[in-house]
C-alpha cells in the first residue's frame, strides 16, 4: 500500500511541476516573507508552518491557500494543537478534537474533487487516488477507499509536514549557533549549483555536506520520541520503537550528544547513509510521510540557506537547544535575523 502511495505522490509532483505557476520552490512564500523583514529579528515558526502546510495542500489538493485565509489558518492551528496537546493526558480530548477537525477539512476537499472530477484530468494526489478507487472498485482485496484516502492525507499533515516544519525550526536554530557549519553549506551549494540554479531533490546527490548536515539535524533533534506503533504480523504484538536508543547510541556514533555532520561523511567527504539512522523505520515500515519529509526538508533547507545567512539578533549571546515536548519535540520560541546573501536587484 505504502509503495503505491509513494508512486502516486511522486506522480503528483511531476504533474504539479508541469502546471503554470507551480514551478517555483515550496519555500518561495517563506522567502518573500523573510525578505520583507529586511534583516530584522523574526520568529520563523509561523512562516515555516504556513509554507510547509501549504506545500501539503498543493500536493494533496492541487492548490495553495492565501496565507491570510481564515480556513487555512484554522487548519494550521488545529494541526499544532493536535501535536502539542497530544503529549498530555489532560489535553488528550483536545488533541482528538483537533485531529477530527483536520480530518473534516480533508474530507471536504475530497468531496469537492469528486464533484469536479469530470471537468479535468487527474491533477493532484486526491485525483490520482480517486482513480485508483475506481480501478479497484468491487475487488474484495482492494485497499483503496475514501476513508483511507482521508487518513493518508491526515498523516501527511500530522507526520510528514510536522517533521519538515519542526526539523526546519531546529535546523535554522542550529545554523545560527554553528555559523561555521552554515557557511560550509552555503559555500557547497554555491560551488556546485551556482546562484541561479533552482533546487531539485535530485541535487542531494551532488551536495554531500549539505545532506550530512540535514541528517545530523534530524539525528540530534528528532521530531518524534517514538515512531508510529506497529503490530507484528505473526503474534499481534504491538511495537513502539524508542528512537533515543538508536540515534544517540554511544556505540554507534562518535559524538552522540554533539552536533557533528561528520557522522554522515566518510574520510573523503562523501555522504554515508548510516544504517543506524532509523528516523522513520526501515524496510516495509517506511511510509509516505517519509518521502514527503525527505523531499521537502531538503528543498526548504537548501533554498533558505542559499538565500540568507541566519544569525543571532544583536546582543543575543546564545539560544536554548533544550526541547519542549508534546507528541513531538520542538524548540522553545526564538528569534533570528535573516541577512540576504545577495542584494535585491
Amino acid at each position: 500500500m505504502w509503495r503505491i502511495g509513494i508512486r502516486l505522490y511522486q506522480d503528483t509532483f511531476v504533474k504539479l511541476k508541469k502546471q503554470p505557476g507551480n514551478n517555483e520552490p515550496s519555500a518561495t512564500p517563506f522567502l518573500k516573507g523573510v525578505t520583507n523583514e529586511k534583516g530584522q529579528p523574526l520568529d520563523p515558526l509561523l512562516p515555516i508552518a504556513n509554507s510547509v502546510c501549504n506545500m501539503v495542500c498543493a500536493v494533496a489538493f492541487g492548490h495553495r491557500y492565501p496565507m491570510d485565509d481564515n480556513t487555512f489558518q484554522r487548519l494550521i492551528e488545529e494541526i499544532d494543537l493536535a501535536l502539542k496537546s497530544g503529549g498530555s493526558f489532560i489535553y488528550a480530548k483536545k488533541a482528538l478534537s483537533s485531529r477530527k477537525a483536520v480530518l473534516s477539512f480533508v474530507k471536504k476537499e475530497i468531496k469537492k474533487h469528486k464533484e469536479c472530477r469530470a471537468l479535468h484530468e487527474p491533477q493532484d494526489f486526491v485525483d490520482l487516488y480517486l482513480v485508483q478507487i475506481e480501478k479497484t472498485k468491487g475487488r474484495v482485496s482492494s485497499a483503496y477507499n475514501e476513508e483511507k484516502l482521508a487518513e493518508c492525507i491526515l498523516d501527511l499533515f500530522i507526520s510528514g509536514a510536522e517533521t519538515t516544519a519542526t526539523s526546519l525550526q531546529w535546523g535554522l536554530l542550529l545554523m545560527a549557533i554553528h555559523p561555521d557549519i552554515q557557511e560550509k553549506v552555503f559555500k557547497e551549494t554555491e560551488d556546485v549549483l551556482g546562484s541561479s540554479h533552482s533546487i531539485s531533490y535530485q541535487d542531494w546527490k551532488t551536495l554531500p555536506y549539505t545532506c550530512a548536515v540535514i541528517h545530523e539535524i534530524q539525528r540530534t533533534k528528532y521530531t518524534f520520541l517514538f515512531r508510529i506503533i506497529r503490530q507484528a504480523a505473526k503474534d499481534g504484538t504491538f511495537i513502539n520503537p524508542n528512537l533515543n536508543s538508536v540515534l544517540l547510541d554511544p556505540e554507534q556514533w562518535e559524538t552522540p550528544e554533539k552536533f557533528n555532520p561528520n557522522h554522515f561523511l566518510d574520510k573523503s567527504g562523501k555522504f554515508v547513509a548510516r544504517e543506524e539512522f532509523q528516523l522513520f523505520g526501515s524496510g516495509d515500515s517506511m511510509c509516505l510521510e517519509e518521502q514527503l519529509a525527505r523531499i521537502e526538508l531538503f528543498s526548504f533547507f537548501t533554498t533558505l540557506l542559499r538565500a540568507f545567512r541566519f544569525q543571532l539578533p544583536g546582543g543575543e549571546k546564545k539560544l536554548s537547544k533544550e526541547s519542549r515536548t508534546g507528541l513531538t519535540t520542538y524548540p522553545h520560541s526564538y528569534q533570528l535575523c535573516a541577512v540576504p546573501h545577495y542584494k535585491a536587484s
